[in-house]
C-alpha cells in the first residue's frame, strides 16, 4: 500500500471532524476512525480483507475527545493517543467480547503525531515538535513503552515511508527559513540524510511515495517562487522531477492519497488517487503519469474524505459510511479507463462500479444503486502534455 504523509488541509482545519477521515493498515487488512454517537465519540475497527467490509466499536468507560488520534495495527488491534495534563498517553484497545480490552502503553510529554502505519503493522511511530527541535518516537512495538528513537534539528513534518520493511522514513524537515525531505534511517540509530533537493531557495516536500515502482508525489515551489505546485519523480532516478500542467486545478487544492502497488520498475503506469477540495466541495481526481490528464470523478456519498486504496490490479477501494450503510467500500475498477461525460455544469457524471458494505451498496433510491455524487469539478479534465522541469534532481544515496 501506498504510504502517504498526513497533513490538515484548510477544510480540515475549518471543519475539526474527526469522522471525516480514517487511517488504514499499510496492507490495507484494517482501518479505525473516530465514530459519533449522539454526542460522543467512540474508537471504531474496520476489518476490510473479508468478503464484506464490518466494523467493531471499540468504546472505552468515557467518551473520547475530538480530534483523537487512532491508528490500527496489523493485529487488528487500535491505538489510541489520548491528551491528558500537557501529555499524550498511548493505550491499545482491542475487542473482548461484548466490551473494549485496553493495554496501557505510556506516554510522552507535548503534543506527539502520530505518523502513517510503517510496513509491517506491528509498531507505530509519532513526531514531537518543538521551536528548535523534533523527535520521533516509537510509541507502539517497544517492549519498555514510548521510546526515543533520533533527534532531529528543525521543525520536522509530513511523514512517508519508503521501503516495505519500515526502515526508511521520509520526513520534511524545516530550517533556516526552508522546508527540505530527508531520509531517517531507523535501523542505524536514526540516521538523517538528504532526499529532496529540488532547488535551494525553494520549499520541497515529499506527499507520496510507492515502494514497488519508486513513484514519488511532491510538493514544491520551485516553478513558480511562493506557490508550491504538485510534481513527480522517481526514487533514484537521474531525471528531473515533473511537474504536470494538468495537476494544477484552479482555485482547488489538490491532494494524494494513495499510488497502485505492484507496478515494479513502471513508475508511468502507477494510477494515483487525488482528492480535489474546491468552492463547491470535494471530489476524486485519477491521474498516471503516462496518461498526462486527471479524471475528475465523483466521491461516494459518505466518503471518509482523504482514505482509500488500491489493488494491484488496479481498483480503487474507498471506504464511506452513511445512515443506511454505516461501514461499506465503494470500489472503482480502473477508474483512468472511464470515459464520463461532463454535465452542463461540467459534473462528472461516472459513479463507482461496485460497493460493498454492512447494508445494500450505495445510497440510491433503488437497492444496489451508486452513491449520489459529491459537488463536481468546475471544468472537465483536458488532457495536457506533460511538462518536465529542469529545476533540480533528487538527492539519494
Amino acid at each position: 500500500m501506498t504510504a502517504c504523509a498526513i497533513e490538515p488541509t484548510a477544510a480540515d482545519a475549518d471543519d475539526p471532524d474527526p469522522a471525516a477521515g480514517c487511517v488504514i493498515t499499510a496492507d490495507g487488512a484494517y482501518a479505525a476512525r473516530l465514530a459519533r454517537s449522539g454526542d460522543s465519540w467512540f474508537p471504531e475497527r474496520w476489518t476490510l480483507d473479508g468478503p464484506e467490509p464490518y466494523a467493531v466499536p471499540l468504546p472505552a468507560n468515557q467518551p473520547e475527545e475530538p480530534g483523537t488520534e487512532v491508528q490500527p495495527l496489523a493485529d487488528g488491534r487500535v491505538l489510541i493517543s489520548r491528551a491528558t495534563d500537557g501529555r499524550h498517553v498511548f493505550s491499545l484497545l482491542y475487542p473482548t467480547g461484548p466490551g473494549t480490552g485496553e493495554l496501557l502503553l505510556g506516554a510522552v510529554e507535548g503534543r506527539p503525531r502520530l505518523l502513517p502505519p510503517a510496513p509491517g503493522g506491528d509498531r507505530a511511530y509519532a513526531l514531537t515538535v518543538d521551536a528548535r527541535s523534533s523527535t520521533l518516537w516509537l510509541v507502539a512495538g517497544s517492549a519498555f513503552g514510548p521510546e526515543r528513537v533520533a533527534q532531529l534539528p528543525g521543525r520536522c513534518s509530513g511523514g512517508v515511508w519508503l521501503d516495505r520493511t519500515g526502515r526508511l522514513l521520509a520526513l520534511d524537515q524545516e530550517s533556516g527559513g526552508r522546508t527540505k525531505t530527508v531520509v531517517v534511517d531507523l535501523a542505524r540509530g536514526g540516521e538523517v540524510s538528504p532526499l529532496l533537493q529540488i532547488a535551494d531557495g525553494s520549499d520541497d516536500r515529499l506527499l507520496c511515495a510507492d515502494p514497488d515502482s519508486g513513484l514519488l508525489l511532491i510538493s514544491s515551489d520551485a516553478p513558480s517562487p511562493g506557490r508550491a505546485r504538485l510534481g513527480w519523480g522517481v526514487l533514484g532516478s537521474t531525471l528531473p522531477v515533473r511537474f504536470p500542467e494538468c495537476l494544477r486545478v484552479e482555485g482547488c487544492a489538490v491532494t494524494p492519497f494513495a499510488i497502485q502497488p505492484g507496478q515494479v520498475l513502471t513508475p508511468e503506469s502507477c494510477a494515483v488517487a487525488l482528492r480535489v477540495d474546491g468552492p463547491v466541495g470535494t471530489w476524486l481526481g485519477v491521474w498516471r503519469p503516462a496518461d498526462r490528464l486527471v479524471r475528475h470523478l465523483p466521491a461516494p456519498l459518505g466518503w471518509l474524505v482523504g482514505a482509500g486504496l488500491w489493488t494491484e490490479g488496479g481498483a480503487l477501494r474507498l471506504p464511506y459510511a452513511t445512515e443506511d450503510t454505516p461501514c461499506g467500500v465503494a470500489e472503482w475498477a480502473k477508474p483512468w479507463e472511464e470515459t464520463e461525460q461532463p454535465t452542463e455544469s461540467g459534473a462528472p457524471s461516472a459513479s463507482p462500479q461496485t460497493a460493498s458494505g454492512d447494508a445494500s451498496a450505495g445510497s440510491g433510491d433503488a437497492p444496489g444503486e451508486p452513491p449520489e455524487p459529491d459537488p463536481p469539478a468546475p471544468s472537465a479534465p483536458r488532457p495536457v502534455p506533460l511538462q518536465q522541469a529542469p529545476l533540480g534532481r533528487l538527492v539519494t544515496k
